[in-house]
């Protein structure tokens, strides 16, 4: 029996699109390994993190915390309601500094530690993940962006008067 046109056109349809689905879930099963978590010092303190995946770790770097033996740096990361040690081998970005945000990628070991193999430095709320300024903030621990119209949308002139202010760094760089 001779299909239609219109049989033939859904079948192809039909296919094309049985095709995209297979191509679809390789991609995604392909991409599981390189997806990387965003998570806070709660989060792991929670044991929400199993030790050994990769994650991002977002926070303040405490006051006092910094340890640096050689190329070895070691820190402590917190979002005001948890702290975690942290450990990084190389060369730390020049933003890096207490009581300033960073990101840092890597693993929670079995002792605990959070063990960086990259570390990004950030100096205010337009790059510190939304989840860690909203932690902070209700805590009352964010000292600089929570009244910072810059940092919401406005235009980049209200940042002079910002920078003015004895709280404020003396450069900004963007």
């Amino acid at each position: 029996m001779a299909m239609t046109r219109k049989q033939r056109r859904l079948s192809m349809i039909g296919g094309a699109g049985a095709v995209l689905a297979v191509a679809a879930g390789l991609i995604l099963y392909a991409l599981k390994d390189e997806i990387v978590f965003f998570q806070s010092p709660s989060d792991v303190a929670e044991h929400t993190v199993p030790h050994g995946q990769r994650i991002r770790l977002g926070g303040l770097v405490k006051d006092g915390s910094i340890d640096r033996q050689g190329e070895t740096v070691r820190f402590v990361v917190t979002d005001g309601a948890a702290d975690l040690s942290a450990t990084y081998t190389g060369i730390l970005p020049d933003l890096f500094r207490e009581g300033q945000g960073v990101v840092a990628e890597g693993t929670v070991g079995n002792d605990g530690i959070f063990h960086a193999d990259t570390v990004l430095a950030k100096h205010d709320e337009n790059y510190m993940p939304k989840e860690v300024v909203e932690a902070l903030k209700a805590r009352g621990e964010w000292q600089m962006g929570a009244d910072n119209p810059a940092a919401k949308g406005a235009p980049a002139a209200d940042k002079t008067s910002q920078a003015e202010t004895p709280s404020a760094p003396a450069s900004r760089t963007n």
